[in-house]
């Protein structure tokens, strides 16, 4: 691990866009990738380097509109319903846009597999050439996610925009600690989380402050501007504390904060909590431990 490894400052901006469920909807696959584009150059227009997007940014397939047995009850998806090359359109306009704009550019979207494995729940990482230079799989999916609609994926992803390291999570993968773990061991600066949300879920920005704070890294969570009012979009510095928040209105929007490891949110947590609890965990208290009879003894008295 590099502990003296200094990244650089770099500007995120998380985006919030209004999430849409049916992938049969030309217009409306085309009016999410028209919003995603116009927050992009948003984005650009305030310094931004990377830009972070929700999960169903283009669109969340919903569970009854996909299901064989639907619409009033879930079962196996029928894929042949998503307007494919329409999605593919959407997204390679995204990947010009970010090739113009200079923007990495964190999209996610469903990424479809040969036949008849069924897609995964993924996140594209666009260059700022345009081009898709790692790819992140949904892997601790929903009972309904995994049952119905996806394949899991394997592994954890990290990609480097100008000496900054992030790594990536999707969905309801906010829930599991060890996911944030891993990435900390991964030497990761910033965990980017795209969600599609639960509404009322008010719990996800304590949970995301804790994850940051655990861990002594920027979280971003970017989430569908119709939950903004109890669970609006941003990003955690290292010490819990938010940075910058979109509006809590429902309107698509981007919030931008400069990552930066020198700053009084940051330091304190790079420079001390992090290495401290990365050399705790490395075996330092085995020299320390004793041999004694009253260590051994859990019912001795005082």
């Amino acid at each position: 691990m590099s502990e003296a490894r200094t990244p650089r400052s770099v500007r995120l901006a998380v985006a919030q866009t209004v999430v849409r469920e049916d992938p049969r909807d030309v217009e409306a696959l085309r009016a999410s990738g028209r919003a995603v584009r116009a927050l992009m150059r948003e984005a650009g227009a305030r310094g931004a380097r990377v830009v972070h997007f929700p999960e169903g940014a283009i669109c969340f397939p919903g569970k009854l509109v996909m299901s064989v047995d639907g619409p009033h009850a879930v079962g196996l998806a029928d894929w042949s319903r998503c307007q494919w090359p329409v999605l593919r359109a959407e997204l390679a306009a995204i990947a010009e846009l970010a090739r113009a704009l200079r923007l990495w550019t964190v999209i996610p979207s469903v990424h479809r597999l040969t036949e008849p494995h069924r897609p995964h729940n993924s996140l594209y990482v666009v260059s700022d050439r345009g081009e898709v230079v790692t790819r992140y799989d949904e892997r601790l999916l929903s009972r309904t996610k995994v049952s119905y609609l996806y394949s899991p994926g394997v592994s954890p992803v990290t990609f480097e925009v100008d000496g900054v390291r992030f790594g990536c999570l999707l969905g309801m993968e906010i829930h599991y600690p060890e996911l944030f773990a891993e990435y900390e061991r991964l030497d990761v600066d910033c965990v980017l989380l795209s969600t599609s949300g639960t509404p009322g879920n008010i719990t996800a920005g304590a949970q995301v402050q804790g994850h940051a704070a655990f861990n002594g890294y920027w979280v971003s969570i970017s989430g569908p501007a119709q939950d903004s009012v109890t669970a609006p979009t941003g990003v955690v510095a290292p010490n819990g504390d938010w940075l910058a928040r979109c509006p809590a209105d429902g309107s698509p929007s981007v919030a931008v904060v400069d990552l930066d490891d020198g700053s009084e949110t940051a330091a304190s947590a790079l420079t001390h909590a992090r290495p401290w609890r990365r050399k705790s965990r490395s075996g330092l208290y085995t020299e320390h431990q004793v041999s004694d009879p009253r260590s051994e003894d859990r019912t001795a008295g005082f």
